[in-house]
């Protein structure tokens, strides 16, 4: 069997890491295509190495630019890839253009389409996320589903034949990981600059077009932050430092320290050391959840309603307009006491995704 992933985004090269750990060792083919849209090597290169990924087959370099360009350049770059390797799958990851530049490509050329992570709905259709989901949703030919929420969703949208649940892939990543972090000697991160790590601090990302394009909502966001009762590490995504230069906002200001992305092990240890996570990052939030840290979560919903249950995750739009007080209560609060549960799943998806591309091989 001859599977071909196409990943490009940070998200995509974690759950890439748990798929590539379950083709070692085994006659399969797996050959990688990285799209290059997250361009930075904080948030691409260092995780091929991170998780011991062979380096990728194609490198594509599309890097930023309209969601049209982008999605465009990609088409363009993996038509003749795919149609020279030809795979028994395609394996796409996520809900990025990368995600549905993939699935258009394959499905055009008559090839078997597997999307890793189905049947997430925000039902926010402002989100370029949200149409890139439902639209490789509906042209997969098998939807790899984490929840049975995500089941349910599929099901309501007449596509419950292609479905089948394996669980998250972003668990198997994120145990492995934090259990050699613990394993190194504890909890404390090692690379947050201008942070106290002995001291409570909270874990910060920003990036979401809808939070970050408007410079009112930027600004609006940043001041929230930083009016935030303890140091906040702002984890700078490239797309915020652009956006914050574009409108002339100040990033570390108040509670706001700036710090770069991170390498996912120094993440998870970033969270672990931390009181708590505040972003608009749909893994985030979901990383948050399993390593036992409340978030606060940036936006008006969220795919991963599971870890809305006691608090553990709470949704917080807008908190510029919230009493000031009631903010700093909200995003610095204490660990919830009742338990997260196992809705992702016990660690074990990348090898349940493997089983399942075998046994629906046409």
């Amino acid at each position: 069997m001859k599977v071909v992933s196409i990943v490009g985004a940070r998200p995509q090269l974690v759950k890439l890491g748990a798929v590539a750990r379950a083709f070692a060792g085994t006659e399969h083919a797996h050959r990688v295509v990285h799209t290059g849209q997250h361009y930075d090597p904080e948030l691409s290169d260092v995780f091929f190495s991170e998780f011991g990924i062979p380096e990728p087959d194609f490198h594509l370099g599309v890097g930023s630019g309209s969601h049209g360009a982008q999605t465009g350049a990609m088409l363009a770059a993996l038509d003749p890839i795919l149609e020279e390797e030809h795979p028994d799958w395609v394996l796409v990851y996520g809900d990025t253009n990368s995600t549905i530049a993939g699935a258009l490509s394959a499905v055009k050329q008559h090839l078997p389409v597997a999307h890793l992570e189905a049947g997430l709905r925000s039902f926010n259709r402002r989100m370029p996320e949200e149409h890139n989901r439902v639209l490789t949703d509906h042209c997969a030919d098998l939807l790899l589903a984490p929840t049975e929420e995500a089941m349910r969703h599929l099901a309501n949208e007449g596509l419950a034949e292609r479905a089948v649940r394996v669980g998250d892939v972003m668990v198997d990543v994120c145990f492995n990981t934090r259990d050699a972090v613990l394993a190194r000697g504890g909890e404390r991160p090692v690379s947050l600059e201008g942070i106290d790590t002995d001291a409570p601090y909270l874990v910060a990302t920003l990036h979401r077009a809808e939070n970050t394009d408007d410079p009112e909502r930027l600004s609006g966001l940043i001041k929230a932050l930083a009016d935030l009762p303890v140091p906040v590490a702002l984890l700078v995504h490239p797309r915020l430092r652009a956006k914050a230069d574009q409108h002339g906002l100040k990033i570390e200001t108040g509670s706001i320290v700036d710090c770069r992305p991170l390498p996912y092990a120094e993440l998870v240890a970033a969270v672990l050391g931390s009181t708590g996570v505040v972003t608009d990052s749909g893994g985030l939030q979901k990383e948050a959840y399993l390593l036992g840290r409340p978030c606060t979560t940036l936006r008006t919903e969220t795919e991963w309603v599971e870890t809305l249950h006691d608090d553990w995750n709470v949704l917080v739009p807008h908190p510029d307009r919230m009493p000031a007080e009631e903010w700093r209560t909200t995003a610095a609060r204490p660990i919830p006491s009742a338990p997260t549960g196992a809705p992702y799943g016990s660690g074990r998806a990348g090898y349940e995704v493997l089983k399942v591309l075998e046994e629906h091989l046409r």
